[in-house]
């Protein structure tokens, strides 16, 4: 059995970094009151851009747009959003995961990353790091969502890359967040129309009539959309990365709590055998000197 003065040690470091833990839930839980209001916001706008461009292709039929038809390359371009610091349990982890089992080969993946953990756990895994915007993630904005999709935008029109997605963690609730790998470029016009749930019959039927031509109202509406979607997925992960974190740092909280609970319980027992063990040595000691 360890010695009180051990016990003792190790209870008052556990004390001490659960304080720690305290003190990181508390910060977490006001990051997300702000991230998830945020989240709600833009919320509405992410979603009806994507409709908007649901409903507009599944109207329009064959669209002879590069946005639509994509290009030849088979490099897979992904924008994969973590955040810069861990101690939130498995958020990180989990897009790390989902792109190593997107089921592309390797060589053809080409990272656009936002978030450091990102990097440090593909890197790592031999993925190509083509661009890094990391620090965005702490304070997103439009802006830079609008530069991330120009340049996206400018890669995919240059033939570097032949499809885009982004890999994000879906905020649904403080408890529940859940990582998504979502394709943004070449628009699947066909799987857009399958997906145009909210649609009426009617609307469905109704053809659809662009001012001015259908590929020039592409070329204008579809930066549009990459800039919405991504910047809707930032807003989403950091959300998702305050809720992770207020979740992974009051399991922590816990835990330290059973630990020293359990020290506690160790070291009362320490204790009273060094009594006993002492009463023993006096009253032999009495007996010996009687």
């Amino acid at each position: 059995m360890a010695s009180m003065r051990e016990i003792k040690r190790r209870r008052t470091s556990i004390q001490s970094t659960q304080q720690i833990t305290k003190a990181m839930k508390l910060v977490s839980t006001v990051k997300l009151q702000r991230a998830r209001q945020r989240a709600e916001n833009s919320k509405a706008y992410f979603t009806y851009m994507y409709k908007t461009i649901t409903s507009m292709l599944a109207k329009a039929g064959n669209v002879d747009h590069p946005y639509v038809k994509g290009s030849d390359s088979k490099n897979v371009a992904i924008v994969t959003v973590t955040s810069n610091r861990g101690l939130a349990g498995g958020y990180n982890a989990n897009i790390v995961r989902m792109v190593m089992g997107s089921g592309f080969e390797k060589e053809n993946v080409r990272l656009y990353t936002v978030g450091r953990k990102g990097v440090e756990g593909l890197e790592r895994k031999g993925y190509k790091i083509v661009a890094d915007y990391s620090d965005i993630i702490e304070e997103p904005t439009f802006a830079d969502a609008k530069e991330i999709g120009e340049r996206l935008l400018s890669d995919f029109a240059n033939g570097e890359i032949g499809e885009i997605y982004v890999a994000y963690t879906e905020f649904k609730n403080t408890v529940s967040q859940v990582p998504k790998l979502m394709k943004l470029l070449p628009v699947d016009a066909e799987g857009m129309q399958a997906d145009a749930e909210e649609l009426s019959e009617l609307d469905k039927l109704t053809p659809m009539n662009f001012e001015p031509e259908e590929e020039e109202a592409i070329a204008l509406l579809i930066p549009k959309y990459m800039t919405s979607i991504l910047y809707g997925a930032f807003v989403e992960a950091v959300a998702s990365e305050n809720g992770a974190r207020m979740q992974a740092m009051d399991s922590a909280t816990n835990n330290a709590e059973e630990i020293i609970s359990d020290l506690e319980l160790k070291y009362n027992r320490a204790r009273q055998g060094a009594i006993t063990q002492e009463l023993t040595e006096i009253i032999a000691g009495a007996e010996a000197i009687g």
